[in-house]
């Protein structure tokens, strides 16, 4: 979708031509676009908050702030207050956690965490700091692509990052590509090999042997019903069993730790770390059983505190209410502002958090406002905005 085919739409809705879409209370600061993986454009992720009746939403890419300018398009076009930011990985080797599972399911001492609030006018300079990012993370896709042919050539079947996985990206437009675009890859080669749902359960299963849920397995088989989501839901399968076979550890590609704080904090920022929590049953089926952070949370948030960090970001429909309120307690303890950002990067996923129906959870609604005014205001006047808004920031 085009800014000016929402613009349209929205029209005819104005006009009484189209439906309204219904009003909620939800927000969410955390949705992926084309410019690193999802099936949304940035135009797409603004069209489906407004219809899912979201009050605000927030675009966050991997490596890449290159989507926010038509993000920002749209919205305004809808009238709908968003904020904008970057997610990426960072190296913390050099912290009191080198060698422990953080927050990243594929590889220990490396965290994910995110940059919130980018001021518009920092938007270009922001991408510029993650570009030769991307540059050094497909040197290790296209070994990565490597590794996967080595396994599934027993099934007549190969991966070439330049001409498979490439094509499925936005990295010509300053996207980024991930292990999803080279998953989603191998599940188009599988289902142009095996033509039905049927025959696709019985590869993964049976020739592969991987290891499904029955949940999973139950949305593969009816994927002739749901073709909107069959290759998604296979590419879930596949991360969920496959990864820790061909994964090549990230290094050059992942900022120290310090140097992204430094680059948020330049640009007038939010320095978030993103909370994982250990996983029981993975709510988006594409994670097993594992566990991160909660064994030393306590470490964790002195260390992310020393460095600079301004927020902790969660997504309160994938953790347990006990973890929640562990997490909750030690940001109120350390003064870190708390963002709410369910993530979104599959169809299957709702642009709702239905957890923001309790009212134990109204204060990240309210949050999400502050985000969104500091973000406005910063934009205008930096220096003043962060005079004002100084109850986001630690330093």
């Amino acid at each position: 979708m085009t800014v000016k085919e929402l613009q349209e739409i929205y029209q005819k809705t104005q006009r009484g031509e189209l439906p309204a879409p219904e009003e909620t209370i939800y927000v969410n600061n955390h949705i992926h676009t084309t410019y690193s993986f999802s099936p949304y454009t940035p135009t797409d992720a603004v069209y489906m908050a407004w219809q899912n009746g979201l009050k605000t939403a927030g675009i966050m890419d991997h490596d890449s702030a290159a989507g926010i300018r038509e993000f920002l398009a749209a919205a305004e076009v809808i009238g709908m207050p968003v904020t904008c930011g970057v997610e990426c990985r960072v190296d913390m080797s050099m912290t009191a956690l080198n060698g422990r599972r953080i927050n990243n399911p594929d590889q220990k001492s490396v965290a994910y965490v995110a940059m919130h609030g980018i001021p518009h006018q920092n938007i270009e300079a922001v991408d510029a700091f993650f570009a030769p990012y991307r540059e050094k993370r497909n040197q290790r896709n296209r070994k990565m692509c490597q590794n996967i042919t080595e396994l599934v050539q027993p099934y007549g079947l190969s991966l070439d990052f330049d001409t498979d996985v490439l094509p499925l990206s936005n990295f010509d437009k300053g996207g980024s590509v991930t292990e999803r675009h080279i998953l989603y890859a191998l599940a188009k080669k599988i289902t142009a090999r095996y033509p039905t749902p049927e025959q696709v359960v019985h590869f993964l299963k049976d020739e592969m042997q991987l290891q499904l849920s029955e949940k999973v397995v139950a949305q593969i088989a009816d994927g002739d019903k749901t073709p909107q989501y069959y290759e998604y839901d296979i590419l879930g399968a596949l991360k969920s069993n496959m990864v820790e076979k061909f994964y090549v550890d990230a290094t050059d590609e992942c900022p120290k730790v310090a140097d992204f704080v430094q680059m948020v904090h330049q640009n007038g920022g939010i320095a978030a770390y993103a909370y994982l929590g250990d996983v029981g049953q993975s709510v988006t089926g594409d994670k097993k059983a594992q566990k991160f952070e909660d064994d030393y949370l306590d470490e964790l948030v002195q260390v992310i505190k020393d460095y600079g960090f301004d927020a902790i970001t969660y997504m309160p429909t994938r953790n347990t209410r006990e973890q929640l309120d562990r997490l909750i307690g030690l940001c109120e303890q350390h003064g870190f502002f708390q963002i709410s950002g369910e993530d979104i990067n599959s169809p299957r996923q709702s642009f709702r958090c239905k957890a923001l129906d309790d009212p134990a959870f109204g204060h990240l609604i309210d949050a999400t406002y502050a985000l969104i005014g500091y973000e406005t205001a910063a934009s205008k006047d930096l220096r003043q905005a962060k005079q004002e808004y100084s109850k986001l920031f630690r330093e």
